[in-house]
């Protein structure tokens, strides 16, 4: 395993609950004295032995730093990443899809598709160990949960680690502008489908060894996507050819 996070406060009834179904290593769960959880969550707290403490909301908010907590925040373990080498592994030998994060800071946008990638049943993230979000409380939040179940590695270089990818007979694919029009792809497997910040886009030096360049039409008079409904775009055409 990679090295550690911080340790994490996560809030809200749903991801607490994910949290426990996952298996992850809860210290405790804390609950206002005002609040009903429900009986899922105190069930599944009591069949995984974690400790339920009754504090007072203010607590509770203080702790979460927000007041949309629903009454319940939970203390976890650090985060830990798998070694990058086995979820390469992973991706090739399940023929499967393999997000890649480049370098998106946004803790809201990396929550929702991380989301997105787990329930349209990406096999795993990559993201770089430098500007990048860390997985922290928003991202657990806005994730709804699905941080704790799908495989995420952070790696020093995402072109060093895509040319492993490469060289274990995996393809990348880079979702950018001036590639070919994404509904009109075959895309390869097992992929590495590379999305990158607003701002910025995708680095040059992952841009250089993709195998495609897939493009997001636009017709509107906008000309961008959010990032994270880029990638649902993006992700829900390669996993229509997967299925």
């Amino acid at each position: 395993m990679d090295n550690q996070e911080n340790k994490l406060i996560i809030w809200g009834r749903n991801p607490v609950i994910e949290a426990l179904k996952a298996g992850r290593s809860l210290e405790k769960i804390l609950i206002a004295h005002d609040s009903h959880p429900p009986k899922e969550l105190l069930e599944l707290a009591e069949k995984r032995k974690v400790k339920l403490q009754k504090v007072p909301r203010q607590k509770i908010e203080e702790l979460a730093g927000t007041k949309k907590t629903q009454g319940v925040i939970a203390l976890v373990s650090p985060i830990k990443y798998i070694d990058e080498n086995k979820l390469l592994k992973k991706i090739i030998e399940e023929n499967g899809i393999l997000l890649v994060l480049d370098h998106i800071t946004d803790p809201q946008n990396v929550g929702n598709i991380i989301r997105t990638a787990e329930v349209l049943g990406a096999n795993g993230i990559l993201l770089p160990k430098e500007r990048s979000s860390p997985i922290n409380e928003v991202v657990v939040k806005s994730s709804t949960g699905a941080v704790f179940h799908i495989p995420i590695a952070k790696v020093g270089s995402l072109r060093q680690t895509l040319e492993n990818f490469k060289k274990m007979g995996g393809w990348v694919v880079v979702v950018e502008k001036g590639g070919k029009d994404i509904d009109k792809i075959k895309y390869p497997f097992p992929l590495a489908l590379v999305v990158g910040s607003e701002g910025k886009g995708v680095s040059k030096s992952v841009i250089d060894i993709a195998d495609i360049i897939a493009t997001i039409p636009m017709k509107g008079k906008v000309t961008s996507l959010n990032v994270s409904s880029a990638t649902a775009i993006a992700l829900w055409e390669a996993i229509k050819q997967k299925i």
